[in-house]
């Protein structure tokens, strides 16, 4: 079914020639809403042009009133020298930072400033409390916390006018705290209102210790040049297509933006979109290939928000988007970097075809040596097939009011993820070469699918469905002696939601074609309560655990805007205690689990109540948090982000 398709295009696409325009692109300063970004925009027009596409650059707003659905665009920025300076102690004195030869050492969106100023040393600087007794009217704080929480802190509140930032954000466990000291940390300002503004500048954390352990024994004063500013401008994404003879289409995206030189955050996946496109629009012009049913639809964007943009837009299309797929990550060489190839799932809210689809194109073609004995085949590289976690584009197409299923491949953790030594040595030709070959495939053969291709693909989720249900009655048995170990109720109840998801994916199927899957829905639920009643008798007569009973529970909210809810401009409008309110629960999300937010919001369809919305979330990540989205579902109704009832 695949087999001639991945051959044409492994011959066709070139992990080489897509290493090489990793390089090109890790030139630009790709900030969202800039002029670097927009001479990527134009490099990456130039390069579909030359690979025989008709691109074309999508410009939207960017300014301080327009909104894309509920996320709120914002100010074009463009910064020119920035520049800073330790004048005292004076047998210190030295150059810290310096825009033109790092952009990344400028906190993205900082501001116009000349002056000099006394340094405040802190540690994280995100609490309060660590501000106590001190006067940072006109100073510059050294801090290592996350700068949006810093600058409210410390500018807003106290009259401060810049921050210092020497934090390197720990990346367990490829990243552990003192491992990139001579790296700069990527790091950027979101204005979200009228707040005052200010500058800031990103050292390594071995400049910033060398400056912590002189700050004991005297006062630090900088100088700062910063030349920057703010203005009504525009954001703009790259498209391009290949026509085909229907009205429906499969999307395929990459984020463009980052600083310079983000080479495998995001120039890898932006270098294998270039060259999947290319290749299929190759062979298509040499008639390999036959030109394809559904429209395949590529897109380059500024990361979230250029995808939110492009869909407010294009609202009449989202009914004709089949399915799509995100690039994000793509390229980098597993012995350097530390991660592994991953395929990130749908949400369950959303349940559908794609990851079955490509969990089969994995196994199809990724298997590159035969073992010693010649029987079987194997990988050179770490994969695993990974649940939804958002975090990237994929994450506005799959929310369920937008409704388009959109899987993510990705390769993480990174050693150099948002760093200044994200550089184009750090990516490996081989990997791009593959994801661009499966992202190819994956667009192609859906771009081409019929009724055929639709049954068998009923099937393939019915046989990855049954696998799925064997295994997890088997871990049940596997933990049955454990003291919280599964019981017969928690099996059922497990089993029972993945029955409910499966027959949504099934249904998905008909996106493609108007396959008949009843039987197989009816069949594949028999079958999760045959393997049940099957292993019964080797689990305990254990009950589950109580639902707590958590005041609010009752509430049943609805997103008021489509796409996934955005909190910044909101959470930006509220006092000093709404916005600690907001950060402190944010905090305690993040113990959790970071993605429970979203999936929470996903399933907040207007019919559930949240202590329905808490047991959906358990059983897709395993954490029970009822108390946790009663205050975050109540604090969204505050904001005017839900309505509730």
């Amino acid at each position: 079914m695949f087999q001639s398709l991945w051959r044409s295009l492994a011959c066709e696409v070139s992990g080489l020639a897509a290493a090489r325009a990793v390089a090109d692109v890790a030139r630009f300063h790709r900030i969202q809403a800039s002029p670097g970004f927009r001479q990527a925009a134009e490099w990456v027009h130039e390069r579909l042009a030359q690979g025989g596409l008709e691109p074309r650059i999508l410009a939207f707003p960017a300014d301080r009133t327009t909104t894309f659905w509920g996320a709120a665009s914002f100010q074009e920025w463009e910064a020119g020298e920035a520049t800073l300076h330790l004048i005292e102690p004076l047998d210190e004195a030295r150059k810290l930072a310096d825009y033109r030869g790092l952009p990344l050492s400028l906190i993205a969106r900082s501001l116009s400033f000349e002056g000099e100023a006394e340094v405040v040393v802190l540690e994280k600087g995100e609490e309060p409390v660590e501000y106590e007794g001190l006067d940072l009217c006109g100073k510059v704080i050294l801090a290592q916390g996350n700068v949006q929480r810093l600058h409210d802190l410390a500018v807003v509140r106290r009259g401060a006018v810049g921050l210092l930032y020497d934090g390197m954000m720990e990346v367990e466990p490829v990243r552990p705290a003192w491992s990139l000291p001579d790296a700069v940390q990527y790091t950027s300002f979101w204005w979200q209102g009228q707040e005052p503004r200010g500058f800031g500048f990103a050292i390594t954390p071995r400049e910033g210790e060398r400056l912590r352990r002189l700050a004991r024994e005297h006062a630090l004063r900088v100088r700062a040049h910063v030349d920057a500013r703010l203005y009504d401008g525009a954001l703009e994404v790259v498209e391009a297509a290949i026509p085909g003879v229907t009205g429906e289409e499969v999307i395929l995206v990459a984020h463009l933006c980052h600083p310079q030189p983000s080479a495998n955050d995001n120039g890898s996946g932006v270098a294998a979109l270039l060259e999947a496109a290319r290749a299929l629009c190759a062979l298509i012009a040499r008639g390999d290939l036959t030109p394809p049913r559904r429209t395949i639809r590529f897109l380059w964007v500024p990361e979230m928000t250029g995808s939110f943009a492009y869909l407010a837009a294009h609202e009449q299309c989202i009914p004709r988007m089949v399915a799509g797929l995100n690039l994000d990550m793509v390229g980098q060489d597993q012995e350097r970097c530390g991660g592994s190839l991953l395929f990130e799932q749908p949400p369950d809210a959303l349940a559908n075809f794609t990851g079955a689809l490509l969990a089969r194109l994995r196994e199809c073609f990724l298997s590159e040596a035969r073992t010693h004995g010649g029987v079987g085949g194997y990988p050179l590289f770490r994969y695993a097939d990974t649940p939804f976690s958002g975090g990237s584009d994929h994450y506005v197409f799959s929310d369920p009011s937008v409704g388009v299923p959109m899987p993510m491949v990705i390769q993480w953790p990174d050693r150099f993820y948002h760093t200044s030594a994200d550089t184009p040595d750090q990516v490996d030709p081989q990997m791009l070469e593959r994801v661009g070959c499966l992202a190819a495939v994956y667009a192609y053969w859906l771009a081409q699918a019929g009724e055929a291709e639709a049954r068998w693909l009923v099937r393939e989720v019915s046989a990855r469905f049954r696998q799925q249900v064997i295994a997890t009655a088997q871990t049940a048995v596997t933990r049955a002696d454990e003291e919280n170990g599964p019981g017969r109720e928690s099996l059922q109840a497990r089993l029972e939601y993945q029955v409910g998801r499966h027959q949504e994916a099934l249904v998905s199927v008909q996106r493609l074609a108007p396959v008949i899957v009843s039987r197989w829905r009816a069949e594949d639920a028999e079958f999760a309560r045959a393997e049940c009643a099957r292993v019964t008798d080797l689990l305990p007569d254990r009950r589950c655990p109580p639902a707590p009973e958590v005041e609010g529970a009752e509430m049943v909210p609805r997103c008021r805007f489509r796409g996934p809810v955005q909190t910044a401009v909101a959470v930006a409008r509220q006092d000093e205690a709404g916005r600690d309110r907001w950060w402190n629960l944010a905090q305690r999300v993040r113990k959790v689990c970071r993605a429970l937010p979203v999936l929470a919001e996903y399933w907040a369809d207007g019919h559930r109540n949240v202590a329905e919305i808490a047991v959906l979330v358990r059983q897709e990540t395993g954490h029970e948090a009822t108390a946790l989205l009663v205050e975050h579902f109540s604090m969204l109704a505050d904001l005017g982000l839900v309505d509730v009832r």
